[in-house]
């Protein structure tokens, strides 16, 4: 009888059914065994290769073809985790010379001798001062607060020596990605990590720099991306408040600034907007200048004005470069292309063991003896400090704060950033971002000699440059007297060459996490939220964040050497400030179009500045 056709057995418990049940069942198999062979060999043996590759089948599948390599063939997961571990050694053996700040490893007797313990995925809440560091995310060339962090997990037991050559073994994420020299008061990390001790915390953190802090460790849901998850974050950006003083009358931007208003039959209304600073720079001029020149002779005066002149009226070159330059603005001038990355005056030592993990720490130098000034050269330097000193003792005004604060509300909303990053056209939705609130701090507070302005703005996600770009626009339609409408214009499709504030002011001040945190309760986990550590945040912040900005800015004058650059280069890039508008400015006919040299740092094309988050 053709097993198709068997009859459903009588019920009962009798014996003899139930041999005929097992004999029709085994017949039934091998009937569907043949007819699967059958389908097999019509179809090109589909069937055939299914879970082959699987332990307990028919051994690991056979290469097969002309040429093919013989010997059997790993799984697709081994096949990946061999691929990335070849990969990761090429790297450490041809272009780290042996020596990652990535991978830690240890011997198969050692990884051995270990006991073994579960893993479970967490968030890591972090603070850290970026000074010394190459940024957050973790590389095999650089030092890196993750390169940090990871090898205190792996000092404090969080992470076996089994996991600790390669932190994709951990599943490693942050939240938002800071570049070279930037600060974050708050970050989180997503990972697997063995959080058995009750005094973990307080382990990592004995391994770790003073200025890199984890501020505690709480247990997710398995699937949680502290990347995916994150809502939005906070930002704060402190400058001197003497940023929104207006360019020096005898720069390029402001003689050009006064000749397109009093052309453009406006200048009524352009004083009008710099009413509060009105005779700034004439009251600079009558009491810290001319008694400088005054007790110079003629020729040596004369020498002295020469010099000013063409550091404040700067002619770029066909190269790119200025044509007129004397040594000094040329070694200053490079200290602003540098930007942030000259706080980071050591470079990356060779690997530790894990346990001395440390900062990188500068070699002391011997003073140099100073090199004796002409008269000439002595008087131009004492100019010079009489600028930066007037410019510090500025106290700003209410009503110049309240301009401010019109221009930050004009980015609340939805609106398209593409002049605000890189490698991005009008035309590219992700171009689009939406910012919730942008606020200046009405009350500045003074350190030392300099008065400082705190910005904070909150936003789902920024781009490369975004929020330094955004800081600039804000300044500069400000200082220089423009309508802000030029704010609302560069949402549109004409390219605006927009500079980027110095990366020193801007500090990740904290990612949210709005959504995950209702959820968390009916998981029951703990919601991610940084104000359980508030006390330990804002002692942090004074003590390794703000402090290391301001005296950066008082020994390297970053932001007075930032607005100098911008000032006094003869480009058309920045005339979009003058009465003429955007028509003004130059437009570059794409992204490829090059930048003078000169102009890189201030306009961030070639990419090497703060990475906000980089979504």
């Amino acid at each position: 009888m053709a097993s198709d056709e068997i009859p459903a057995a009588a019920p009962g418990p009798d014996a003899s059914s139930s041999a005929t049940l097992v004999a029709q069942d085994s017949n039934d198999s091998q009937n569907n065994a043949d007819r699967s062979q059958n389908r097999n060999g019509k179809r090109g043996g589909r069937g055939r290769e299914r879970g082959n590759d699987k332990p307990g089948a028919q051994g690991k599948r056979k290469h097969g073809g002309f040429g093919s390599a013989k010997g059997p063939v790993p799984d697709k997961r081994e096949q990946v985790r061999n691929n990335r571990d070849a990969k990761r050694r090429k790297v450490i053996d041809e272009e780290v010379g042996g020596k990652s700040f990535m991978s830690i490893e240890f011997t198969p007797d050692e990884i051995k001798a270990e006991d073994r313990r579960p893993k479970r995925k967490v968030a890591v809440l972090i603070g850290y001062a970026g000074t010394g560091y190459h940024g957050i995310q973790i590389n095999h060339k650089e030092k890196t607060i993750e390169g940090d962090i990871f090898a205190a997990f792996v000092a404090a037991g969080a992470i076996s020596k089994a996991n600790a050559d390669d932190p994709k073994k951990s599943s490693l994420v942050r939240c938002a990605r800071t570049d070279k020299g930037v600060h974050a008061a708050g970050n989180v990390l997503s990972l697997k990590l063995i959080v058995e001790d009750e005094d973990i915390v307080e382990k990592i953190n004995s391994h770790l720099p003073e200025q890199i802090r984890i501020w505690g460790i709480q247990r997710t849901v398995n699937a949680f991306s502290c990347y995916q998850s994150c809502d939005s974050r906070w930002y704060e950006y402190l400058m001197p408040s003497y940023s929104l003083l207006p360019p020096q009358p005898q720069s390029f931007l402001g003689k050009k600034i006064l000749e397109s208003a009093k052309e453009k039959g406006v200048l009524e209304e352009h004083l009008e907007r710099l009413d509060d600073v009105t005779g700034f720079w004439d009251e600079v001029e009558k009491n810290d200048i001319e008694p400088i020149l005054a007790r110079l002779s003629p020729e040596v005066r004369a020498e002295v004005l020469r010099k000013l002149q063409d550091s404040n009226d700067k002619e770029l070159a066909e190269d790119g470069q200025p044509a007129k330059y004397d040594q000094e603005e040329a070694s200053k001038d490079a200290t602003a292309d540098k930007d942030v990355e000259m706080s980071d005056t050591a470079e990356p030592q060779p690997e530790k063991p894990i346990e001395e993990a440390k900062p990188v720490e500068e070699t002391p130098q011997e003073p140099k003896p100073e090199k004796e000034l002409s008269p000439v050269d002595a008087a131009v330097r004492d100019i010079k400090a009489a600028y930066v000193a007037a410019k510090r003792r500025y106290r700003i005004s209410p009503a110049r704060i309240e301009r401010l604060q019109q221009a930050l509300n004009l980015y609340l909303g939805t609106h398209n950033y593409h002049n605000y990053t890189v490698m991005k056209s009008f035309k590219d939705a992700s171009a689009k971002r939406h910012i919730k609130s942008f606020e200046a701090n009405t009350t500045p507070i003074q350190i030392g000699d300099t008065e400082w302005l705190s910005l904070k703005v909150h936003g789902q996600s920024f781009m490369m440059h975004q929020i330094r770009k955004m800081v600039a626009m804000a300044v500069m339609v400000v200082r220089c007297g423009a309508p802000l409408d030029l704010i609302k214009e560069s949402y549109g499709p004409r390219r605006i060459s927009i500079p980027k504030a110095p990366g020193l002011g801007l500090m990740l001040e904290r990612p949210m996490f709005t959504e995950y945190n209702k959820r968390a309760a009916g998981f029951d986990k703990e919601p991610i939220d940084f104000s359980k550590y508030e006390d330990q945040i804002i002692k942090f912040k004074d003590e390794h964040i703000y402090r290391r900005m301001f005296e950066v800015e008082e020994k390297e004058n970053s932001f007075h050497l930032f607005f100098n650059q911008v000032d006094n280069f003869r480009t058309d890039y920045f005339l979009w400030v003058t009465a003429g508008g955007v028509d003004a400015s130059h437009e570059r006919s794409d992204r490829t179009e090059r930048v003078p040299k000169a102009l890189e740092a201030e306009l961030g094309d070639e990419a090497d500045g703060v990475v906000e988050d980089g979504t």
